[in-house]
């Protein structure tokens, strides 16, 4: 089963560091980081479950201890389509 994880930064250096952890938590890909303005930027991966829930885990672990975690989430088994909007 596949998921998606959303790590969520006040600033690009947390999310960094957070994206750092991540891919060394776990097997995961890196699908797009996404800046929101106002300093809040996302990265997302995706995965199986577990990697994904470790990899967020780890990310947002140190995305708080370098700089501001804004919000960390996982979404197991998304509905079909709803990666396709994070890529357009």
């Amino acid at each position: 089963m596949l998921a998606i994880g959303l790590v969520e930064t006040r600033g690009l250096i947390g999310l960094v560091a957070a994206s750092d952890a991540m891919v060394k938590a776990a097997k995961i890909e890196i699908v797009k980081r996404i800046g929101i303005g106002g300093g809040l930027v996302t990265i997302i991966v995706t995965g199986d479950v577990a990697s994904v829930r470790a990899a967020v885990e780890a990310g947002a672990r140190v995305a708080g201890e370098v700089g501001e975690l804004v919000s960390s989430h996982v979404i197991p088994n998304p509905a079909e389509g709803v990666m396709e909007v994070f890529l357009a």
